[in-house]
């Protein structure tokens, strides 16, 4: 065997290994999937305890029942998950108390209410809105 046909061996074998530790969450976070085209997320585990995240966690369970290959796949879409990591963000308590449902049905009625005037949008907070309506 030619020494540079196993150093090149030797390189790939390690960019497989740092690519998988970039794939690995640390202590602390989950990888979750979310949507069709299952986009990955990792989110902190404390979020697993926010009403928000349980009734997302009762729906992926009524929706695919017990998954034992692959990750925890969440029923929802990527712009509504973006929504929601951007709300917790900001108010994790506030948003946290919400149901999947209430919090999906008070983006809607946000977007609603942005396309109509986009200075409120500027004016108001996320978390104002929500406490507000």
């Amino acid at each position: 065997m030619k020494s540079g046909n196993k150093i090149s061996q030797i390189v790939r074998l390690k960019q497989l290994v740092q690519r998988w530790r970039r794939r690995t969450p640390s202590a602390g976070w989950l990888a979750v999937y979310v949507g069709a085209e299952r986009h990955r997320f990792v989110i902190p585990t404390r979020f697993l305890k926010l009403h928000v995240f349980v009734s997302l966690l009762n729906k992926a369970e009524e929706e695919f029942g017990f998954q034992t290959t692959g990750g925890l796949v969440l029923p929802c879409d990527v712009v509504t998950f973006n929504k929601l990591l951007k709300g917790l963000d900001r108010d994790e308590r506030g948003v946290g108390d919400l149901d999947i449902d209430c919090f999906t049905a008070k983006c809607s009625e946000l977007v609603g209410e942005f396309s109509s005037s986009s200075k409120v949008f500027e004016s108001r907070s996320f978390t104002l809105l929500l406490e507000n309506s």
